[in-house]
């Protein structure tokens, strides 16, 4: 064992260069971990290679992180000269052992702006970083840089404006966005309520794939099982709201929808891009079933998983954008084109939250406040007659309740359902 200041410099040297060398000989490496070794037993390194695992014994670590670590702090200060080869090493190793030192990242970062280190090489390594310590936010934030420095150099053109780009560059960024989400699937699922993963993802959708409605599309699929393998994970719920509200803003033409307030510049992006051809194909999103389908979801894990309160935090919000998407377009079958031809005005009926539970089952769905000002027809009337199928309508939420309720054997399912209930009497007499 290395005990004298000689001996640990002359080991710590040789495992650095074993480690470069494990990235010489397989380039694809895709996960680190430690091996539990207390003290080296062998003559030989710590450093193990198995296919595409790299693993680095135990006993070796409280060696290698102190010494790297003090000689980047010498370089940093001026003290100690270190050519670009022996920085990109020393910054690796420790980065792999420690991800959240942010002086390692920062000196990578200069390598990156001077030409030295390929800027794809330190994606990889924050990948491999991630897979060992998958909610380090110093690897999430330079990871961020580097995406944001490729973009700048223009060398990952934008989904936006694809129409003026060959097939290469635009199967690049798909390329990107699809590993990139890769990444934040694999940490979120390594640490639970992984939030930097999660907002890491969001921000590779509005920075690279430019909320583009097919991608929202796919990542609302992709995403699908995997909440309901999490159903305690607020954040891969909070995901999926999010795309919920960005196809919204995409694909309903008002600058007061949510995800403009959240993303002012993003119709001063579509117009510059010139899209209109892509815009004509968002209009085409069939939002309110998107809607009930995520509703349904949300009813399906519920009854399947009860006592979970993140599901009815995230149906809250999944009824608040129907409402939403209710109050924007308050009839979106026919009623609509009939209204404009009537002589009639529709009385103010909002509808007050406790008689909308029993006596206002037989409302149309939609019609408050905001469509107090549409024509009154023969087609509404006949709509107010029927029975309320819709599940935008406040009587299906309140019937579910019920059904939960009467149900369920659950204290905190009972509980959760009843604080559900508050929520929709305050939200409707709003």
């Amino acid at each position: 064992m290395a005990e004298s200041p000689e001996e640990v410099a002359v080991l710590v040297q040789r495992v650095v260069k074993d480690i470069h060398n494990a990235f010489q000989r397989n380039p694809h490496i895709d996960e680190i971990g430690l091996i539990p070794c207390p003290e080296a037993r062998y003559n030989r390194s710590p450093i193990v290679l198995v296919e595409n695992k790299l693993g680095v014994e135990s006993w070796c670590v409280k060696f290698l992180l102190p010494y790297v670590h003090n000689k980047l702090l010498l370089y940093k200060q001026r003290k100690q000269w270190l050519n670009k080869d022996e920085l990109i090493d020393i910054t690796c190793t420790l980065l792999l052992l420690n991800p959240d030192f942010t002086t390692a990242w920062n000196v990578r970062k200069e390598l990156i702006l001077s030409g030295t280190l390929n800027p794809l090489k330190d994606l990889h390594l924050g990948k491999l970083a991630l897979t060992k310590f998958p909610k380090s936010p110093e690897t999430w934030i330079h990871r961020r840089w580097v995406l944001q420095q490729l973009i700048q150099e223009n060398s990952l053109p934008s989904l936006a404006t694809k129409g003026n780009l060959g097939a290469a560059p635009v199967e690049r960024i798909h390329r990107l966005v699809q590993e990139e989400m890769n990444v934040c699937s694999e940490a979120a699922g390594r640490y639970p309520s992984n939030y930097n993963a999660w907002s890491h993802r969001i921000w590779v959708l509005q920075h690279l794939a430019k909320l583009t409605v097919k991608v929202l599309l796919d990542e609302l699929s992709s995403t699908k099982y995997w909440v309901s393998m999490h159903v305690s994970d607020h954040s891969g719920f909070h995901y999926r709201q999010f795309l919920l509200n960005s196809l919204i803003g995409r694909t309903v033409t008002d600058s007061n929808v949510l995800v403009n307030e959240q993303n002012p510049n993003l119709q001063k992006e579509e117009e510059s891009a010139g899209i209109e051809a892509a815009c004509a194909e968002e209009q085409s999103v069939d939002l309110p079933r998107r809607l009930e389908e995520e509703m349904e979801l949300c009813t399906e894990l519920i009854d399947n998983y009860p006592g979970h309160e993140t599901l009815w935090c995230h149906r809250r919000c999944v009824f608040y954008l129907q409402q939403h998407l209710s109050n924007k377009f308050p009839l979106l079958s026919a009623v609509v084109s009939s209204a404009d031809s009537s002589d009639e005005t529709l009385n103010n009926s909002h509808h007050s939250p406790a008689t909308s539970h029993m006596a206002q089952a037989m409302d149309v769905d939609g019609l408050n406040e905001s469509s107090s000002k549409q024509g009154y027809t023969q087609e509404t009337k006949r709509l107010k007659r029927a029975p309320m199928q819709d599940s935008l309508g406040p009587e299906m939420e309140y019937q579910f309740i019920d059904k939960v309720l009467s149900t369920c054997r659950d204290v905190d399912q009972a509980r959760f359902a009843t604080a559900y209930r508050k929520w929709l009497v305050k939200f409707l007499s709003q």
